[in-house]
């Protein structure tokens, strides 16, 4: 079967330089190209950082002849939010984003009792072609740059403090295959973890950086030490089922997937997160149940937990979600063989921000 994968991006241009871009070296050569003292770079890395602030006129510090110099060349817009619409009283948020180019994604922000949680974007659509998701059946854009992605988490860190909040989660869950742009999500996640003024200060067990199962860039991520948390998206315990739900799975084999995500657990000391959308008639037999529970526990004995997703339904999807007999059922034989599981907290389907769900359409 020819893969319907896309890893390498569309040939498409980059947007401008922006300061979330840079390393701390970066930012230091590029306010001295503008003519500027070194430490302008750490008093404009604490307001992007420390106070969320994006635009150099409302950066008091800074001298107020130079600010649009430092906007122009430092801060261009990246984003326009298009559209937010809300559910769950108000505690998700799904903002459809605008890049200069024309290139549409969406994140989505949630608040819970004991945590604020964003979902973030890597790239513009995705290429990873799995059938029930209505991002990957939306074909792949481009991937966006740092500062893209590091936008979405500013907007949503200054949005939780406006509302008396503090951003504590970061998942790479939204549109794309993080680790299909892999530099890129490397630089953001440095830059999340690291404490200001040269990132936001989350800390990595907060982040969490899911992907399907392309094992040579988990390995990759698992020597970097970083310590976040890994989500692999299975979907099937088998190759014959997972060839078709999950199609990356034609080049790396659910063993491969499940032998990286050991090597990530291994030099990580963190436990993966298994996530598996229950489908209907599809993936919630009781026998595939059986076969998860036991090929985990072999891959990964203790370091390993199932995240259950009741499929989210999509326009024109012919599935649906397992019914709650099959799911309860489904749950019961995992734990059976000796690996923790639970069913995820669905949020924001009627707004068509779930697992799933993202497609940036415009109207």
């Amino acid at each position: 079967m020819k893969l319907p994968l896309v890893f390498d991006a569309p040939r498409r241009a980059m947007p401008p330089r922006h300061f979330a871009d840079l390393d701390e070296a970066g930012r230091i050569e590029a306010v001295t190209a503008l003519g500027l003292p070194a430490f302008r770079a750490k008093q404009l890395a604490n307001q992007y950082y420390g106070r969320l602030t994006a635009d150099p006129e409302l950066m008091t510090d800074l001298p107020a002849a130079v600010r649009g110099q430092v906007g122009e060349a430092l801060f261009p817009t990246l984003l326009t939010p298009l559209r937010q619409i809300e559910c769950d009283s108000g505690e998700t948020r799904k903002t459809l984003w605008r890049a200069g180019d024309g290139t549409t994604f969406e994140s989505v922000l949630m608040r819970y009792p004991d945590r604020t949680t964003v979902c973030i974007s890597s790239q513009a659509g995705c290429g990873m072609a799995c059938p029930f998701c209505a991002t990957g059946q939306g074909g792949l854009t481009r991937n966006l740059s740092a500062a893209e992605i590091l936008e979405q988490v500013r907007d949503a860190a200054a949005t939780s403090r406006d509302h008396d909040d503090r951003l504590s989660n970061i998942v790479f869950m939204g549109m794309g295959e993080p680790l299909a742009n892999y530099n890129r999500v490397l630089s953001v996640v440095r830059r999340i973890i690291a404490p200001a003024p040269n990132g936001f200060g989350i800390s990595a067990r907060s982040v969490t950086v899911s992907t399907v199962g392309l094992a040579p860039a988990i390995r990759r991520l698992a020597d970097e030490k970083l310590g976040v948390t890994l989500a692999l998206s299975l979907h099937a315990p088998d190759d014959e089922l997972r060839d078709t739900l999950v199609p990356v799975n034609n080049r790396w084999k659910v063993s491969e997937a499940l032998d990286a995500a050991r090597y990530y657990a291994d030099q990580t000391g963190r436990r993966v997160s298994v996530e598996y959308a229950l489908i209907r008639d599809v993936n919630d037999q009781p026998w595939r149940a059986d076969l998860l529970g036991k090929k985990l526990r072999a891959a990964l004995g203790p370091l390993v937990h199932v995240n259950l997703i009741p499929l989210n339904p999509t326009p024109g999807s012919k599935w649906d979600a397992s019914p709650k007999p099959a799911e309860r059922e489904f749950v019961r034989r995992i734990r059976e063989q000796g690996v923790t599981c639970t069913v995820r907290d669905t949020r924001g389907q009627e707004i068509a921000a779930a697992c799933g769900q993202l497609a940036a359409e415009t109207d």
